[in-house]
């Protein structure tokens, strides 16, 4: 599904260079739950901002699901993150003005769907994350736990073939934090891929395997017991 080779990543601010990404290979296939795992600062939220098309590498292959996305237009990019990539972030990224509902209706509707079947999409996949009651609720109204389980119907609603998340949990309470997980691991036992980059060793034994980085280059692997 995933296939990384040589990657790399600097950030150039004037005279000054800051490699992040120092050539990384990487393989995910197909409904594997992977976690991405390291300290401060070794590149982690970096790797996953270039693998889910949402920054440019400075060198590097990057192949997602059949896809060499090297030479893409930013069109053609854009495209592919409207079809078959799903997005999950720590700091939820849902607009305060619309209702939770309307949030998940977004990427749908920028697929060119009409909005009768938008809303009907939204308001499925508020009830599969266990949201029915909230759909016309704010943001504001809803608890920190809620809100994830929204930007999670919200990145689930095209049914993505690879579904990223940035520090999913690192905002919640461990009562919140545990229920988004086992959320993530039920979407997995159904066949999702997903990536994750965590610093919590509690949620990340619940990936099928975990690489760790350090100073931009992964340094070690393992597979978990499941």
């Amino acid at each position: 599904m995933i296939k990384v080779k040589n990657l790399t990543k600097t950030y150039r601010t004037k005279d000054i260079e800051t490699p992040v990404l120092r050539g990384i290979d990487l393989e995910v296939p197909e409904g594997e739950f992977l976690g991405i795992m390291g300290k401060s600062g070794a590149g982690k939220s970096t790797l996953m901002y270039q693998i889910g098309l949402l920054d440019h590498p400075t060198s590097g292959e990057i192949v997602l699901n059949g896809i060499n996305t090297e030479n893409l237009t930013t069109e053609e990019r854009t495209q592919i993150r409207l079809s078959i990539l799903g997005y999950v972030f720590q700091d939820y990224a849902l607009i305060p003005e619309l209702t939770a509902s309307e949030n998940v209706m977004i990427p749908i509707l920028m697929q060119g769907k009409s909005g009768v079947e938008a809303r009907e999409i939204s308001r499925d996949m508020l009830k599969k994350v266990g949201l029915g009651h909230r759909m016309d609720n704010k943001p504001s109204q809803l608890s920190g736990g809620e809100q994830q389980r929204v930007s999670i119907a919200r990145a689930m609603a095209h049914n993505p073939k690879i579904l990223f998340a940035d520090e999913p949990t690192a905002n919640l309470d461990s009562v919140s934090g545990q229920s988004i997980i086992e959320l993530f691991k039920d979407l997995n036992e159904k066949g999702q891929t997903i990536v994750m980059v965590t610093h919590e060793e509690e949620y990340a034994r619940y990936c099928n395997r975990i690489v760790y980085l350090e100073d931009g280059k992964i340094v070690r692997h393992t597979t978990q017991k499941q």
